[in-house]
């Protein structure tokens, strides 16, 4: 009997640590590669909806002191990865609240930006935007904030059609995603000249009348210019997504995101 209870003692060890080992794995993975992170705003709508899940690429532009622990990668700056690309879907470090952020990757280091009514304008070159439909959602409240979406057709009530306009925006290197418009007159819309500085990015929500991004100086909220340092990781696709409240209420998850490529 006490070789049996041994021997199964043993076992219950063994097990315990394969478990062990796999949640240690699990951390070092997470920290050291990935990064999960769900969409909280509609900022990046229709790229990104609330209650999207994603993991974040940590080793797309290196390990910085903001994507790799103190106690494993002790330096400032970056190494390794490779350099941001405009178009580029990038979760960072807001540079004086630590929050995290995902936004689009609009101006590179020495640009100038700008909007012009609604236009987005990359060292005075226009870039074009060909209409591509409607956007259509309810109208009511998304996600454990419950945040109400803003409308072009607004206001509207409440379990309503709520509509923007979608456009397909090219950029200079040939690539395309698409952004909603709800307005042309405010301040987003048509803004000063924005020169990014060397080692800085500057960078736009797709849902353009919706998004306090590089547009806005951080005193009233935006995130101004971005640090290369403060950048975490490239988002490439969407694991899955929760149209409730909570992620783990499984009969909202919308089946046609599972795995979605991010463009």
């Amino acid at each position: 009997m006490a070789s049996k209870k041994t021997a199964s003692e043993g076992g219950l060890f063994e097990t315990f640590k394969t478990i062990v080992y796999a949640l240690l794995l699990a951390g070092v993975i997470r920290t050291l590669f990935f990064q999960p992170f769900w969409i909280p705003s509609g900022s990046m709508k229709d790229t990104l909806l609330i209650g999207d899940f994603l993991f974040v690429n940590k080793m797309a532009y290196g390990y910085s002191r903001h994507s790799c622990p103190f106690s494993i990668c002790p330096f400032s700056g970056r190494i390794l990865g490779s350099e941001p690309e405009r178009g580029d879907v990038i979760v960072f470090r807001h540079p004086v609240n630590g929050t995290d952020f995902i936004k689009r990757l609009v101006g590179l280091p020495g640009d100038r930006v700008q909007m012009q009514e609604g236009v987005l304008y990359i060292n005075g070159q226009r870039i074009p935007q060909e209409p591509a439909g409607t956007f259509t959602e309810t109208f009511r409240q998304q996600g454990p904030m419950g945040h109400l979406p803003r409308c072009e057709n607004g206001p509207v009530g409440l379990g309503a059609e709520c509509t923007k306009s979608r456009f397909i925006e090219t950029f200079p290197d040939g690539s395309t995603h698409a952004i909603l418009n709800i307005t042309d007159d405010r301040f987003g819309d048509t803004t000063p000249v924005f020169e990014v500085p060397q080692g800085n990015y500057f960078f736009m929500g797709d849902n353009r009348d919706n998004s306090q991004d590089s547009r806005f100086a951080r005193s009233v909220g935006g995130v101004g210019f971005v640090p290369f340092e403060n950048l975490i990781g490239r988002a490439d696709r969407v694991t899955f997504s929760s149209a409730g409240s909570s992620m783990l209420a499984f009969w909202t998850w919308r089946s046609d995101r599972y795995f979605k490529r991010i463009d």
